[in-house]
């Protein structure tokens, strides 16, 4: 057997209702997090955040995060400015770098990809699956 995993978003264990996947766990990534993101539109609930205090858990402390478009469109508020995302747009975020999204009319698929540099990565525990939620 070969060392891969296949899966389909809607496969994935979902956590606050199906806004986050867990998809790190889900494939067995081991090497940095990854989340997938579905955001519905006009949600205000994506916290206005930075990674170099305690946001979720404290592996998330100093990680800087990409994230990739998949689907629909939202708004990223960084560093004073405004960038619109779609598929086809990446983005990197420094750990003190605050961030937040807004997503569009039809929401917003992302794929959230997150490590410290220079480090080895350890999953937060709200990542793995049956984890507890987040206390941020």
């Amino acid at each position: 057997m070969g060392d891969y995993t296949v899966k389909r978003v809607d496969e994935m264990e979902a956590i606050y209702g199906g806004i986050v996947r867990r998809a790190r766990a889900d494939l067995g990534v081991s090497a940095f997090g990854m989340q997938v993101m579905d955001l519905p539109p006009g949600w205000d609930g994506y916290p206005n955040h930075d990674h170099v205090n305690d946001f979720f858990d404290e592996n998330d402390l100093r990680q800087e995060e990409v994230y990739v478009a998949l689907g629909g469109s939202a708004t990223l508020r960084v560093g004073g400015e405004t960038h619109e995302l779609e598929p086809g747009v990446l983005v990197r975020v420094g750990a003190g770098q605050r961030r937040q999204l807004l997503p569009g009319p039809e929401g917003f698929r992302m794929i959230a990809i997150g490590g410290r540099p220079g480090e080895a990565y350890a999953p937060p525990a709200w990542t793995e699956l049956g984890g507890p939620l987040p206390t941020g």
